[in-house]
């Protein structure tokens, strides 16, 4: 999650990993589709949500959340919400830090729209990094782990399916996906430079509000454009991260082009610990599409919307 370069922050949870703490599986399975309604915010899918009677929390939907509850930024819902019997856990992230602590209960009650799930992992952080994060945390897995689900960036709503295969029209695009460790990879084309068209792993993090992040290292399939600015990117759950600012000509997902795009260059051993990915497609190009993630069939579906043509800023 990468904010405003003056006053915003990073949260990069793709890279998260929680020390030896086992998979929980708590969520409401339906055949009905389920709408739950959000705003969008610093180009993020922000979802109301109620966390063992708190007020209403502004949680942002992350393809990174890998298991089934809600990670808090703010350590003062320690006070807030019931954490009796919690343990200590480590969380690592992006940056060039050691990795935070947090507390965790298994005994939360989380609801978000119609959705109300009881036994929920709740995470509470003590990183000083996420303590002036602007929302309240993520969730995810409890979408994207047990349904189709369906964003529609020009209502604002989104939509629950059960995980039998979707059937779309002409106007959808299915575009193939790889998970790994459970998130969902995609294969496009970048045209970094003038001319030089490269085929690139990207994986999609909607938690990031950027359009698009290259990741730089020795093995890099791109050429790096001469006019860079180097920068504060942002801050993970292990720390600061600086890199560089640009432009990339085109990326291209299936047969759709986004033009001009802005993007952040940044050191693949800080920024991200995914394995075989060259970059990150954050919620600034996803937003520009309505979308269904079909994790069980590995697909995802786009539609260009009324933001496809927006410029990037």
């Amino acid at each position: 999650m990468i904010f405003s370069r003056a006053i915003w922050l990073l949260l990069v949870l793709p890279a998260v990993a929680f020390s030896d703490v086992p998979a929980v599986d708590n969520s409401v399975s339906t055949n009905e589709t389920i709408t739950v309604p959000f705003k969008l915010d610093r180009n993020r899918v922000i979802i109301p949500t109620v966390v063992n009677d708190s007020k209403p929390l502004d949680l942002t939907l992350d393809t990174g959340m890998r298991f089934d509850g809600v990670y808090l930024f703010h350590r003062e819902f320690v006070d807030e919400i019931d954490t009796s019997g919690a343990i200590e856990v480590q969380v690592g992230g992006a940056g060039e830090g050691e990795a935070s602590t947090a507390i965790m209960i298994e005994t939360g009650r989380v609801k978000f729209g119609e959705i109300e799930i009881d036994s929920q992992r709740v995470i509470i952080s003590r990183s000083s990094h996420t303590q002036t994060f602007p929302t309240d945390g993520v969730v995810g897995w409890n979408f994207f782990g047990h349904y189709t689900v369906e964003i529609d960036y020009d209502r604002g709503i989104i939509s629950l399916h059960d995980t039998s295969e979707v059937q779309k029209d002409s106007s959808w695009q299915m575009i193939p996906i790889t998970l790994k460790k459970d998130i969902p990879f995609i294969d496009a084309v970048l045209e970094v430079v003038d001319g030089e068209r490269v085929p690139v792993s990207l994986y999609i993090d909607l938690a990031s509000g950027d359009a698009l992040e290259l990741l730089t290292k020795p093995d890099q399939k791109f050429t790096l454009p001469d006019s860079l600015a180097d920068n504060y990117l942002g801050t993970g759950l292990s720390g600061d991260i600086y890199g560089q600012n640009g432009r990339v000509n085109k990326l291209s997902i299936g047969s759709c082009d986004l033009n001009n795009v802005f993007t952040a260059f940044a050191p693949a051993e800080v920024r991200s610990k995914q394995e075989g990915a060259d970059g990150i497609l954050g919620n600034d190009c996803i937003r520009r599409f309505n979308v269904i993630f079909d994790y069980t069939h590995l697909k995802l579906y786009l539609k260009p919307n009324s933001f496809f043509n927006t410029p990037f800023e």
